[in-house]
């Protein structure tokens, strides 16, 4: 009987080491592929690095965005962070 009860805390720290750490990683991964691919021209973004700006140009692995004035930077796909709605974003 004592075998059951070790075999039930060992499941149950299997579970909840699933539901603390690996479905919470998925879940963020999934939205990060849905962010990259809704990504389009005129979209105001924000960059790992903090730099805000808008989307110019899309490319398969790259992105074009203006951050000043006709000062167009090409960053990679996954150095976007976010998309920034117009109201909290800086001008």
């Amino acid at each position: 009987m004592e075998q059951y009860g070790q075999l039930l805390s060992l499941a149950v720290i299997a579970v909840a080491f699933y539901m603390l750490l690996i479905r919470p990683q998925q879940k963020r991964q999934k939205e990060h592929q849905a962010l990259m691919s809704s990504l389009a021209e005129g979209d105001r973004i924000v960059t790992i690095g903090g730099v805000y700006g808008t989307i110019r140009s899309v490319d398969d692995g790259q992105v074009g965005v203006e951050i000043a004035s006709g000062v167009i930077v090409q960053f990679d796909r996954s150095a976007i962070a976010r998309k920034v709605n117009g109201e909290s974003a800086r001008q």
